[in-house]
This record gives C-alpha cells, sequence and structure tokens, in this order.
C-alpha cells in the first residue's frame, strides 16, 4: 500500500491529482486492488510510446518536437514490465520495485539491446531511463541532464535522427544550467556530463549541417577536457578517449564543408587515439579508418587509401562478419584499387604500399595477407607489423578483379537485399572490365545476369534500361541490328512507362 501511496504522492508532485490518475466517473478514491489493476493495464500513453517510431520520427519530417510531459513520463516508468501476461505476483514485483532498481535495470537493457543492435529497444529503455531519473532525483539534477544526454546520442548512433538529438541535448543543456548542487560537491561528473553534452550537440548540429554552432560546442568540449586534465581531474586515458571523438568530430566537420586537406590531420589523430584506448584490430578503428582514406582519395593519396581500407578489411574478417559486411568490406578495396589505377604514378615500381598489424591466429587475415604478399613483395616484418611494396606492373587491375570477385562470392547465394547487393557489385565490376579492355567478358556477364535483374529490380528499372542499353550498344558493334533495335526499343520506352 506505501507503494500506492509513492506512487500517488509523485502523480500529485507533477501538478496530476488522483482523479486524474485514477479516473473513475462515479468514485474519488480506491482500493489497493485497483491501483494495481490499473497499472498493470497498457495505459493508452504507453502504448503510444512504444510504438514503432510514432512521435520522433514524425519530427523528423514536420521538424516539430513534442515532449512528454511529467505524468506521462511517471506512467512510462511503471510500466517497464513486457506486455506479455505474467503472473500476477510477478507483475506486483515489477510494478513496486523502487525507482532506483528500475533506472539501473533500464540502464542495463539499453546497453544490451545497443550491442546487439536492437535499436528500438535500445531507444524505448533510454525514454524510460529519462522518465525514472526524474522520479528519482528530480526537475533540476544533473543526472536528469545526463539522461537526456545518453537519449540524444541513442537517436544520434542508433537511428541517426539528428533532430532529436538536438532537441534532447538542448533540453540537458537547459537543466545542467538550471541545476542546484552543492557548492562542496565534487564537481567531476558534472563536467563529464557537460563535455559529453558539448560533443553529442556539436555532432547533431554537424549532421545537421549548421557548421557555425557544431564548431563552437567541439571547441567547448576540447577546452574542457583540456582543463580538467590539467586539474587532474580525469586521468591522462579518459583524456585520450575524449579527444579521439572529438579529433575524429572535427575531422568530420572539415571533411563535411569539402575541407579535405584540414580534415586528414584530424583524422590522423583520431585513428593515433582510438588505437591507444581501443587497440588497434578493435572494430571502433574500422569506420576511422574507412573515412580517412575518403579522405586520402579526395585528395589523391590513392595508396594510403588502398592501405587503410585493406587495414579495415583485415579488422572485419576478424570480427566474424555477416556476408553483407564481408562484401562491402572488400567492395571498398576494389574500388580504391580502381582510383589507384587512374593516377599518373600508378604503376611506379618499388613504392610503399600497405603496412599492416600482423594477423592473429585467424584463418581469414591469414588468408587475406597470402593475397596482399601474392602481387607484393614483403619489405619488412617487425614490431607486429608487416610492410609490403608493388611488385607488379598490373598489381592494380589484378588487385580490384580480386577483391570484387570477393566482395560477389561473399553475397552470391543471398536473398532480397543480399543479392541486389551482388547484381550492383556484378554492374560495377562490368563496368571495370570495359575500361580494362575486357568488354567480351563484360557483355557475357551482362547477358546472364539479365534475367536476374528483372527479378530484382523490375522490367522498367534503371538498372535493368542501363543493361538493355549496353547490349544493344554491344549488338549494333556487331552487326546484329535487328537485336540492337530490340534492345534499344526496350530502353526507350523505358522512360515512358515510368
Amino acid at each position: 500500500m506505501r507503494a500506492v501511496s509513492h506512487i500517488v504522492t509523485l502523480c500529485l508532485t507533477f501538478g496530476g491529482s488522483i482523479t486524474a490518475v485514477f479516473q473513475d466517473n462515479h468514485t474519488t478514491s480506491h482500493s489497493h486492488q485497483e491501483c494495481v489493476s490499473f497499472l498493470a493495464s497498457p495505459c493508452p500513453y504507453h502504448r503510444f510510446l512504444c510504438s514503432e517510431d510514432n512521435v520522433f520520427e514524425n519530427m523528423q519530417e514536420s521538424q516539430e518536437v513534442l515532449m512528454p510531459n511529467h505524468l506521462d513520463e511517471v506512467i512510462a516508468a511503471v510500466s517497464v514490465t513486457s506486455k506479455k501476461r505474467i503472473p500476477n505476483k510477478l507483475l506486483q514485483t515489477a510494478l513496486f520495485q523502487p525507482p532506483r532498481e528500475k533506472l539501473h535495470l533500464c540502464e542495463e537493457r539499453a546497453k544490451s539491446y545497443s550491442s546487439s543492435c536492437e535499436y528500438k529497444q535500445a531507444i524505448q529503455e533510454l525514454v524510460r531511463c529519462v522518465a525514472l531519473t526524474r522520479i528519482c532525483y528530480g526537475d533540476s539534477h544533473w543526472k536528469l541532464a545526463e539522461a537526456y544526454v545518453n537519449l540524444a546520442q541513442g537517436y544520434l548512433q542508433l537511428k541517426g535522427l539528428s533532430l532529436q538529438a538536438k532537441q534532447h541535448a538542448e533540453k540537458a543543456k537547459e537543466i545542467l544550467a538550471n541545476s542546484i548542487e552543492n557548492p562542496y560537491h565534487d564537481n567531476t561528473d558534472i563536467f563529464k556530463c557537460s563535455i559529453d553534452l558539448f560533443c553529442t550537440l556539436g555532432k547533431a548540429l554537424l549532421s545537421l549541417q549548421k557548421f557555425k554552432e557544431a564548431s563552437e560546442n567541439l571547441v567547448k568540449a576540447e577546452r574542457l577536457s583540456k582543463e580538467m586534465l590539467q586539474c587532474g581531474n580525469i586521468i591522462k586515458e579518459e583524456w585520450v578517449e575524449i579527444q579521439a571523438r572529438i579529433k575524429l568530430f572535427f575531422a568530420q566537420l572539415y571533411q563535411g564543408q569539402k575541407r579535405s586537406k584540414e580534415a586528414l590531420p584530424y583524422y590522423q589523430k583520431a585513428l593515433e587515439y582510438t588505437e591507444l584506448t581501443k587497440d588497434e584490430r578493435s572494430l571502433e578503428c574500422v569506420p576511422v579508418l574507412r573515412e580517412l582514406a575518403g579522405v586520402e582519395q579526395a585528395l589523391g593519396f590513392h595508396d594510403a587509401a588502398v592501405s587503410h581500407f585493406s587495414r579495415a578489411h583485415l579488422i572485419v574478417l576478424s570480427k566474424n562478419p555477416s556476408p553483407e559486411e564481408a562484401a562491402d568490406s572488400a567492395h571498398f578495396i576494389a574500388r580504391a584499387a580502381v582510383a589507384s589505377g587512374k593516377q599518373d604514378h600508378r604503376d611506379e615500381p618499388g613504392m610503399p604500399l600497405l603496412t599492416i598489424p600482423a594477423p592473429e591466429n585467424n584463418p581469414c587475415q591469414y588468408r587475406t595477407l597470402l593475397q596482399w604478399t601474392s602481387m607484393h613483395s614483403v619489405l619488412s616484418s617487425k614490431a607486429g607489423h608487416v610492410t609490403m611494396v608493388r611488385s607488379s606492373f598490373r598489381t592494380w587491375r589484378d588487385m580490384a578483379e580480386q577483391y570484387f570477385q570477393e566482395s560477389m562470392t561473399h553475397v552470391k547465394d543471398s536473398e532480397g537485399a543480399g543479392r541486389v547487393k551482388f547484381l550492383s557489385i556484378q554492374d560495377e565490376f562490368c563496368n571495370f572490365l570495359q575500361i580494362t579492355g575486357q568488354k567480351e567478358r563484360a557483355i557475357m556477364i551482362l547477358r546472364e545476369s539479365l534475367e536476374a535483374k528483372v527479378g530484382a529490380f523490375g522490367d522498367f528499372s534503371p538498372e535493368v534500361a542501363e543493361t538493355y542499353r549496353i547490349l544493344g550498344r554491344a549488338d549494333l558493334a556487331q552487326g546484329n541490328h535487328i537485336g540492337a533495335h530490340a534492345k534499344l526499343k526496350k530502353v526507350k520506352w523505358e522512360p515512358a512507362l515510368i
């Protein structure tokens, strides 16, 4: 009964009334059993909160943000249990669990769902964390700001919803500005929360292409982290971890403005710090390596780009990837090799190409490394790294074909999206074959793939139209005017039918 009184008191505190919460047209007082029945029932707001991307995804389209009121948060917080029917005793135990225990449980669930890529459930738990934190600590505590920052990070990292992330980060900023803390209290946690806030808000603004505001927030995060290190509030390892994020965001900031030269040193620093904190074979290094390689390609440093894409590929293969992930990783190298072949100095023998960590006892890593050494001469092998140089005039062509084939092999037998990916990579491979003078081979592959493309993309899709166009031109070049006319006629009708 005390737990019910506690919930009723909370509702009164947040501006509600008992009749507003336990609404009945004829009575104003209710028994313990009625209260339990009400809380156990799936309230409309809880269904609304847990429906798929209802409010928050609509915000991205309408540019409007709807925030639940305090009473809604209380109801959401006590509705942590599953919608499945469970025994009454277990239900009561879950309902009347102390709020701080529920908060800890929701935080653990959010981490678990995030790590297993169950993003919808992770966001729901983060929303509940906000409601429970308000119950536990009140409206003006820095812990509530931290909960909003975590929710903002969830929307930004798990769903890529920048507008929602910005809204929640600004709410956290408002709470921190108005928070009431003991002046003699250690403020280290508040400063750490502020750094997370500035980084998250900076990243959200960057995604919204508000570069000036993003830069201002990142500068604040960098300055605050430096001051905390100097004052001994954080250790060097924590500072390095913070710097890895800040340097990466600065790199993305400059690259978003097409300032690749300024972005390059920040990407290099971000990679260095990430390797120090996470290990150079960690999956966290993969996106940094790929973005760094993309900047190097933009600046014309194609060999360095191939090197970093290859390092990322070795890491991905060592982590038991899905067929789609492995295909994408190999595809990056194939594209980089093609770009490398287009530069003027692409085939200078003896040019250093690749330095990678020596593989551990992993068959996939050894196989990939052996494929590389079959086309390159090993220059040195020391300190856990292998350095190789070019050894063949046609290396870029061999490399591109090898990784196109590897990429297609991973998704060759897939269905659905995997099949579409296979056909898209195959089209790119055929384009590569035509560039390198292997037109007959490319035409043969395209003829064989036509039926599969019609099944995957549809008769009047751009992919099928482009295939008909290439095959029609090939027939025309061979003097097959009837076949060429039939194929090119289909290309002509395709836009009209669409």
